[in-house]
């Protein structure tokens, strides 16, 4: 007999999402098309429930409503009701969240939307209490049977600003980059910076890689110094305090306060991999110790917690974990008691206290500390009357006595799908820590990753699929699949100068351009033209906490562009970012990515070359450099590359630097080669 009063269909899905809710008592159906057939033959409206399996309001809704019979029956009555991981579906999640958008002016998870049975919307939101959601249910439901024209005019007219909600128009302008054009666009940014806390002014406070990125290549090359202290001062922040999990390592989602103490708890592979670019690149140009150790401790982090034996990347750690009265509580893992810190470090107490914290600055609630640094390291070693190695030594294994005591705790839920956009941002991680700090084991994890990618994502008619688990991949990838693939493996082949990895790039920028190109537009959409069509097809512009998979795109063609000498691809990069140009100074941090596709275009852009038996040891002394307006080629024996024809000796290694299409005279001295190289606007 099972063990579970209810069991729905949802249990022969393979999301976690999906399974948490296998057992509720409402009828969960997956979307399919047999679902929404179903809809239409029984004409009953759609209740959308839109999440993933690390939310910690998801959870909050589901057990206040959706374990709840009362609420349980006014559904299953009224409704067709639907389950969408938006992990998994990033399409629908698209669509829906630009409808509670337009309805209720602010988006978030869980999403629940109402819609007719053929998928259009008409009313919906994020987070409802039972009677609040019972009560909008009962009216809904009202609504459709006693005046279903009513319901029918809503959706049209919000269905219409969703259409046109992202309509961006083919700028026809003259195309024009400046870099005045950005110092503008930067000066209107600062008056939203937190140029004392770092990130954002307020709270909640979102780590955004792309930003920092951007905003450090900017700094570095219109030399503007209060941009590199914003920069600094941020990741210092970031780096220090409880969004960053101090013992374990890797970064939460945000910090709810503004100085980035107490975390949303959940770990997110997407986060992590998009940290560790910015804290490998913002080290190289900085040298800051506290970034090299960010990137290992993060990447430590993602190897013990994060990391498949095919060499894949899970998604993400819960924020919710079973706390010692056996309930459910976020953070429950993460957070100490003062009397479980003494009880375990003993005399090291009141040192620990000082450096993490177990004060006033530090308490979070309850009895519970979420562990925060300050910059005092000076004053905690003198304070102390201890060496700095002795501290470190201290801290090290501080670590390692605290972690071995916190894995005697429940772990929060993994949830153990591979998503293949998220793989690829983790990638990309590993070889920026590669490529910044040499160590050669980031290289095979890198590798390994990218194998897995290429064998198991990537199939025989050329398309990607989105997802893996338990050994099977599925649902046909989305843009965002092929923009972070093209751009890891793009860096990969610079890391590595196997030219496998280049050319699959171009493969799947051909694949994107004959399944997701809008011509007129000269825009990319999200879904490819091989997918069942939903109400409409969206595009994705505006970046977030992850870039937009066009900026991506954008991005990749400009590289690629220049490795194929492929004027087309050039052509169609320009037009992108020319479409958008006005929405990048209106709105800076949501367009960071695409502001360095207009720094590549505004100031010069090296072609680097290494051609001969030791590119390799040449290749490791220019990534010593912070040199972010440039690519690499290089070749250890003859290649057939664009950038590579012809430049292959057998008796010397040499250097070549090439911009727009005028190469200097090659050198065999890396800084010679260097010395060529104008980073500054």
């Amino acid at each position: 007999m099972s063990e579970h009063t209810y069991t729905n269909s949802l249990i022969n899905e393979t999301s976690p999402y999906l399974l948490q809710h296998a057992h509720n008592p409402v009828d969960w159906y997956a979307w399919n098309k047999e679902t929404l057939d179903l809809a239409k033959k029984e004409n009953k409206l759609l209740l959308i429930s839109i999440g993933y399996s690390s939310c910690h309001w998801c959870h909050v809704m589901e057990h206040e409503c959706f374990e709840d019979e009362e609420v349980a029956a006014v559904m299953n009555q009224n409704f067709i009701n639907i389950k969408v991981d938006r992990e998994e579906r990033p399409d629908i999640d698209q669509v829906y969240m630009n409808a509670i958008q337009l309805i209720t002016g602010r988006g978030g998870w869980p999403l629940n939307c109402i819609a007719l049975p053929d998928g259009r919307p008409i009313w919906g939101g994020t987070y409802f209490p039972k009677e609040n959601w019972i009560n909008a249910l009962n009216q809904l439901s009202k609504l459709y049977t006693e005046t279903p024209q009513k319901a029918i005019d809503y959706a049209e007219k919000l269905t219409e600003g969703i259409n046109n909600s992202d309509l961006i128009p083919k700028n026809n302008n003259e195309i024009d980059f400046k870099v005045a054009d950005l110092n503008l666009t930067v000066d209107e940014w600062k008056q939203s910076m937190d140029f004392n806390l770092g990130g954002r002014k307020g709270a909640p406070k979102f780590p955004m890689p792309n930003n920092y990125q951007f905003l450090l290549r900017y700094a570095m090359q219109a030399e503007d110094t209060d941009i590199l202290n914003y920069v600094n001062t941020s990741l210092s922040n970031m780096a220090f305090g409880g969004i960053y999990d101090q013992i374990g390592g890797g970064f939460s989602r945000y910090s709810v306060d503004e100085k980035w103490h107490v975390p949303h708890f959940e770990k997110m592979l997407y986060d992590n991999g998009q940290l560790v670019s910015l804290y490998a690149e913002a080290y190289q140009a900085t040298k800051n110790e506290l970034y090299k150790n960010t990137v290992y401790q993060t990447l430590q982090f993602i190897e013990r917690e994060l990391t498949t034996n095919e060499g894949a990347f899970y998604s993400s750690l819960d924020a919710d974990s079973i706390n010692e009265k056996g309930k459910l509580e976020e953070g429950a893992y993460y957070v100490w008691t003062k009397e479980e810190i003494k009880s375990i470090l003993g005399t090291d107490f009141d040192l620990f206290s000082d450096y993490y914290n177990i004060n006033h600055y530090g308490f979070w609630e309850h009895d519970n500390y979420v562990l925060i640094r300050k910059d005092n390291k000076l004053e905690i070693t003198q304070n102390h009357s201890i060496s700095n190695s002795e501290l470190e030594e201290k801290v090290i294994h501080w670590h390692k006595i605290l972690l071995k005591e916190r894995n005697k705790k429940e772990k929060p839920r993994l949830d153990d799908k591979s998503l293949t956009s998220w793989n690829a941002l983790m990638l990309k991680g590993y070889i920026n820590a590669y490529t910044v700090f040499n160590e050669q084991h980031f290289l095979d994890v890198a590798i390994k990753n990218a194998t897995f990618i290429y064998t198991k994502q990537l199939q025989e008619n050329g398309n990607l699929n989105h997802n893996y688990k338990n050994g099977k991949s599925t649902i046909n990838g989305y843009l965002e699949d092929y923009a972070t693939v093209i751009d890891a493996f793009i860096a990969l082949y610079e890391a590595t100068f196997n030219e496998v990895w280049l050319n699959t790039a171009k493969q799947l920028t051909d694949y994107t351009f004959d399944h997701f190109y809008d011509t007129d537009r000269s825009l990319f959409y999200f879904t490819s033209n091989e997918d069942p069509n939903l109400i409409t097809r969206k595009m994705e512009i505006e970046d977030n906490v992850i870039p937009a998979s066009n900026s991506i795109m954008a991005r990749n063609l400009f590289k690629l562009s220049h490795y194929y000498s492929n004027s087309y691809y050039l052509k169609v990069s320009k037009q992108m970012l020319h479409n958008v140009k006005e929405r990048t100074q209106k709105y800076a941090s949501g367009h960071s990515n695409w502001l360095q596709l207009m720094s590549d275009f505004s100031g010069d852009y090296y072609q680097i070359a290494i051609a001969g038996e030791n590119a390799f040891e040449k290749l490791n002394e220019i990534n010593k450099s912070y040199i972010p307006n440039k690519l690499i080629a290089g070749s250890t024996k003859k290649s057939n590359l664009s950038l590579m024809e012809g430049r292959f000796n057998e008796s010397e290694t040499l250097i070549y630097i090439c911009v727009d299409g005028a190469c200097k005279i090659p050198v065999s001295d890396t800084k010679k080669a260097l010395n060529k190289l104008k980073i500054k606007f």
